[in-house]
């Protein structure tokens, strides 16, 4: 049983209803079906179409500890609200699942993360494709540990890799076993080193004015592939795109987390590290659906926003859309 869990409530997915008799008039909170993760058998699940899973992480003592803007905490459900009414489109082989949320119980953000990450098995093993709805960053790491130990349950060998669309590295140093929203992928790299297995990190979206001399240090001695900033432009996404393949290519497997403050500040306000010179949304979006086109993307999710700050809903808004993006991507879809 998954600890320090709760299922959704259902009335987070309500919405605009058109015409509840027309198919081509459905949205995305009239179709989804909300289900316990921990007796998983009262609900049938067609295997053959694409399955999507809605995990929340309700979460802000990574933040807290990172000393960041408090407040993600209640990202999940807010995250809902903006997905209820996306248009659905009924010739899509898929469906959609909400499995529910773990939450942080006394400032334990360890236990949260481990408790994440067998929600993230669980879900791997029903044949669904997670979509982990943050909560702080250091979802990466109970997310991560899901993915990895669903891969060794099946005694396999494949190589994963991570490819995170971030302002900042997150390699900053930790005590102990106490980690934040800012230590979560040397906390990977240090479990990598210990289970004698490669780290291969590549990061999308680095500000250098936001990361200290060291944390390039460790990136460079962390063989961390990235992508600053300053040098994402419309003209050389060709040679970007060109990075990424090559990157896929050396992994089986790809783990995709987004770190909203990557974006602008005018387009992503609501987050606890806001960016003013962060990426547009439409270039960014091209990047990860590039990704997501690959076929090798596993797990995915986003994190860092916090509705107290979210000015008309900006950044949640622009998270559903990214989620809407990576589903029809992922499903083959050209919308």
């Amino acid at each position: 049983m998954i600890k320090n869990y709760r299922i959704t409530n259902k009335s987070f997915w309500k919405g605009r209803v058109d015409n509840p008799n027309d198919t081509a008039s459905l949205r995305w909170h009239q179709v989804i079906e909300v289900f316990n993760l921990n007796i998983p058998n009262e609900t049938k699940i067609n295997k053959s179409k694409k399955n999507f899973c809605f995990i929340g992480f309700e979460c802000n003592e990574g933040v807290i500890r990172n000393l960041g803007r408090e407040g993600t905490e209640k990202a999940p459900d807010y995250l809902r609200k903006e997905l209820a009414n996306l248009s659905w489109n009924d010739e899509l082989n898929i469906n959609l699942y909400d499995a529910g949320n773990i939450f942080c119980a006394n400032n334990d953000l360890e236990e949260a993360q481990y408790n994440l990450s067998e929600a993230v098995i669980k879900v791997l093993f029903l044949g669904m494709f997670p979509i982990v709805l943050g909560g702080g960053h250091d979802i990466a790491f109970g997310n991560y540990r899901g993915v990895d130990g669903f891969i060794e349950k099946q005694q396999s060998k494949k190589k994963l890799g991570i490819i995170n669309f971030d302002a900042h590295f997150d390699l900053r140093p930790y005590k102990s076993t106490k980690g934040s929203s800012g230590t979560m992928f040397l906390q990977i790299a240090d479990l990598c080193k210990k289970e004698n297995k490669p780290f291969a990190y590549y990061c999308i979206g680095i500000q250098t004015y936001a990361n200290t001399k060291r944390l390039f240090e460790t990136a460079k001695e962390l063989n961390v592939k990235f992508e600053l900033a300053k040098d994402i432009k419309e003209h050389n996404l060709t040679d970007i795109k060109s990075n990424i393949n090559d990157f896929i290519a050396e992994n089986d497997y790809i783990y995709m987390t987004v770190c909203s403050d990557v974006f602008s500040s005018a387009y992503a306000p609501g987050v606890s590290a806001p960016q003013p010179f962060g990426l547009m949304p439409e270039i960014s979006l091209e990047l990860i659906k590039h990704v997501a086109a690959s076929n090798k993307v596993i797990s995915f999710d986003i994190a860092e926003i916090s509705p107290r700050f979210d000015e008309d809903n900006r950044t949640a808004k622009l998270g559903a859309i990214i989620i809407y993006a990576i589903i029809n991507t992922l499903a083959g879809n050209k919308i």
